[in-house]
């Protein structure tokens, strides 16, 4: 991601910044790609996923609000949950602030939880968890053709020349090519850890451990971070591993601390090789108050969604999850709404 500066969020953000993205092409071939393996491996035994329902839950208008939210602050933040660890590996201050500003607002959902939980109930908009079981027909016969339409679009970007990136700069990696590594690494974080890439669970259970030590009364009367309602299958463990947002180790802690360690320690010796590492500590107060702003918009719409535009565009989207279609739709307008933010306050000043 640092070689490629491959950031999910600035391939929508770019399409309302500059009215192009060129990074936006190569997140659909991410997607397509995602696709084709996990359905693949699916077919052929080697993968057995657990259904969507119990990965993403079911479709709710929260997840459509959640998103749009997820957008506004990640053109705030100027990246979104993941991209601000390449870039803060890289020596940036703000995305450090973004990184605490994501913790402060997972606290800060923790709030409203009860009530938001509520909102979802009550607006539930279907029982199927997923785009074929909502139109009751076969999911390999939807993907083909899902992947047949998207193919389409992919091979008419190839042929103006948009999937590659004019570039001089040593090391430079092209962003097709970080689509169709980060697509491998996806499957292999389903074959392997038995589920999608995702990080977002960890900022919160950071959030919590440090709530914890200044309010330990309320951090244990609060159910959201007491309970350990997410349980998945780990084929590295050969069981059922039950996890949560709170502040204890568990399956998901297992899993995302270390790779959020690892994307920072890459972009950090990326970084390095290429003699690009320095801390940019002369950065204006008013960018860092809009990474502060957009990281805590960030931390309660991954709570709110419930999880961010990593678990849903690379995992959700291609399982063809109704919840993460709502939240992809949602990044949009919400993107617009922070481009407008962005350009009117933050630029501007």
């Amino acid at each position: 991601m640092h070689r490629s500066d491959f950031c999910l969020a600035g391939a929508i953000r770019d399409i309302f910044l500059f009215r192009q993205s060129p990074l936006f092409p190569s997140l659909v071939l991410l997607i397509t790609l995602n696709m084709v393996f996990i359905e693949i491996a699916r077919l052929s035994g080697f993968l057995d996923y657990q259904l969507p329902s119990s990965l993403y839950g079911l479709p709710a208008l929260t997840t459509l609000l959640g998103g749009i939210l997820f957008g506004v602050g990640m053109v705030l933040a100027g990246g979104c949950v993941v991209g601000v660890l390449y870039k803060f590996g890289a020596g940036s201050v703000s995305a450090l602030v973004t990184i605490l500003g994501m913790m402060l607002g997972s606290i800060v959902y923790v709030g409203f939880h009860p009530y938001w939980k509520y909102l979802s109930d009550k607006t539930r908009l279907s029982e199927a968890a997923t785009l074929p079981q909502l139109l009751v027909v076969n999911q390999t016969l939807v993907l083909l053709i899902t992947v047949f339409v998207l193919s389409l679009v992919i091979l008419r970007w190839y042929r103006q020349g948009v999937l590659v990136r004019p570039s001089f700069v040593r090391g430079y990696l092209q962003p097709w090519i970080a689509g169709v590594l980060l697509a491998m690494i996806t499957l292999v974080s389903f074959a392997v850890v038995g589920m999608p890439l995702g990080i977002t669970t960890s900022y919160s259970k950071a959030g919590a451990f440090i709530a914890q030590f200044f309010a330990p009364v309320w951090v244990a009367s609060q159910d959201f971070l007491q309970a350990r309602g997410f349980n998945y299958y780990s084929p590295l463990a050969d069981s059922m591993l039950r996890a949560g947002p709170g502040p204890y180790f568990d399956g998901l802690a297992l899993v995302q601390f270390p790779l959020i360690g690892g994307i920072i320690l890459g972009a950090f010796i990326s970084s390095v090789q290429l003699k690009k590492f320095s801390v940019h500590w002369r950065v204006p107060v008013i960018q860092l108050f809009s990474a502060l702003i957009g990281g805590i918009l960030l931390g309660m719409a991954s709570r709110m969604s419930p999880a961010c535009n990593v678990w849903h565009l690379l995992g959700g989207i291609p399982l063809l999850s109704l919840q993460s279609l709502l939240f992809f739709g949602g990044l949009f307008p919400g993107a617009w709404i922070g481009t407008r933010l962005l350009t009117r306050f933050v630029v501007r000043a």
